[in-house]
């Protein structure tokens, strides 16, 4: 029997069988009700400003099911402006550390108060192939050995304007260093006073040719020697025999 609500009527006789019969039909309307075990907040929507709250609960087999509604709060006042930071003082690299060539590029930053700091972490590139045999042992390869040097050649010397700059320019053809040089002649002397006639003597010729050619060699005087040395074995070599040449035509 299930449970009446309109039992027992007014001013009817109470029976035991008649309240045993509701007891039990409240029992199984009791026992029909579900366990709930869980929760589930199926949605969460936004609401126009000043719209009403809304929630609605359902239950689904043993689940309490809620779905809300919830109105956007109004806009908020500006905040006031912060104090004044420190101020910005450098950046410093406080470590550079090698990677291995697999591992990624890594950077960290602090800032102590002044100084923004920065770390490192640079990955190493992958050992390259081995390179081909060098011709002269410059390009990163076992060179073999290269031509030895020969001599120096002087390949023209050509009479600059007086007052032009001595110039001297150089190559090197694998074998030989080669030589151009730029020589300015003298000033014109100005004209001597006629001497008295007389008979020139061997020696006064000899003297006068030896003191005219001893002196146009003077004009090598200003072509300086080259003074800072070359890290290249060739390139040295090049320079000292250039200091020598220099230092033999001078007078």
């Amino acid at each position: 029997m299930s449970f009446d609500p309109n039992i027992p009527a007014t001013n009817a006789e109470a029976t035991s069988a008649m309240f045993r019969a509701q007891f039990n039909g409240l029992k199984d309307l009791i026992d029909a009700v579900p366990t709930l075990n869980a929760a589930q907040v199926d949605s969460t929507n936004t609401l126009p400003q000043g719209s009403p709250a809304n929630a609605s609960v359902s239950v689904i087999g043993n689940t309490l099911h809620f779905s809300f509604d919830i109105p956007q709060g109004q806009e908020g006042l500006v905040g006031q402006d912060g104090a004044q930071g420190p101020p910005f003082a450098q950046a410093i690299v406080d470590s550079v550390t090698t990677l291995n060539p697999w591992e990624s590029a890594s950077v960290g930053v602090s800032f102590d108060g002044n100084s923004v700091r920065f770390t490192f972490g640079i990955p190493r590139g992958n050992d390259g192939n081995e390179g081909p045999q060098g011709i002269s042992g410059s390009d990163g390869g076992q060179g073999t050995q290269g031509p030895p040097f020969a001599n120096a050649v002087v390949d023209s010397v050509n009479t600059l304007n007086p007052g032009d700059a001595a110039t001297v320019e150089t190559s090197f053809d694998g074998n030989n260093v080669r030589f151009t040089f730029g020589i300015p002649r003298g000033q014109d002397g100005s004209a001597g006073n006629d001497g008295a006639p007389g008979e020139v003597s061997e020696a006064m010729l000899s003297s006068a040719i030896n003191n005219a050619i001893g002196g146009t060699s003077a004009n090598t005087n200003g072509v300086s020697t080259l003074d800072n040395t070359f890290a290249d074995p060739e390139m040295e070599a090049l320079r000292q025999k250039m200091n020598e040449l220099i230092i033999t035509l001078r007078r």
